[in-house]
């Protein structure tokens, strides 16, 4: 698994007018191929009236699945560019379906390749790009008579936490990088004089609005 990659945040959407002609970017994060194709579908049939429904998608660890559609317009002018973008912004597991309300007036070439250039990154832009960076859920189980020490020293490290489990001991649930999650359960080790449990959990990607 990747330990971290850039992607977009949710469902977004935004619009632009080039000479009359309405573009509408939508954008969305997906997981396989099957998302994309049901997401440029279900904007086509919401916009059926529209002169063309333009996308492309960019999933996978190693970007092995890439897609793009000119969906009518002369090739290379739509698809292609809508792809360079996600490209160009470094994102994965992101699907972008540009839609254009033709105005009347005729673009050239160069024209539609800019418009569908900027009418992905709108739609972008409005879905909010954000890194998925994988951590490990660690589990340090202790007596009550450490918890006021662990999470002041937790809380000094800014480290990121679950949820607390209180039974007859105290179960905290932290998070750190997945790289660091040894040398983490080491220093939890020592802080504890060896009297904690650490239980290595599943690893889980969480959303950064900036790498850390």
């Amino acid at each position: 698994m990747l330990t971290r990659y850039r992607t977009v945040k949710r469902f977004g959407s935004a619009e632009i007018v080039i000479k009359k002609s309405r573009f509408i970017g939508f954008a969305k994060p997906v997981e396989t191929e099957e998302e994309a194709v049901a997401f440029i579908e279900s904007i086509k049939k919401e916009h059926w009236s529209a002169t063309h429904n333009c996308s492309a998608y960019m999933i996978g660890e190693r970007d092995e699945i890439q897609k793009a559609s000119d969906d009518g317009e002369p090739s290379g002018t739509a698809g292609k560019p809508i792809l360079e973008v996600i490209k160009n912004q470094g994102l994965k597991n992101v699907v972008v379906v540009v839609t254009r309300y033709f105005g009347g007036i005729m673009l050239g070439a160069g024209g539609l390749i800019r418009a569908y250039t900027d009418g992905a990154v709108a739609g972008l832009a409005a879905a909010e790009q954000v890194y998925k960076v994988l951590h490990r859920v660690v589990l340090v189980e202790v007596d009550y008579t450490w918890l006021g020490k662990l999470e002041n020293e937790l809380r000094n490290r800014g480290m990121m936490m679950g949820e607390t489990v209180f039974t007859d001991k105290v179960t905290l649930s932290c998070l750190p990088l997945v790289e660091e999650a040894d040398t983490f359960a080491a220093w939890m080790t020592d802080l504890t004089q060896g009297q904690g449990t650490i239980i290595h959990g599943e690893e889980r990607y969480v959303e950064h609005a900036e790498l850390p």
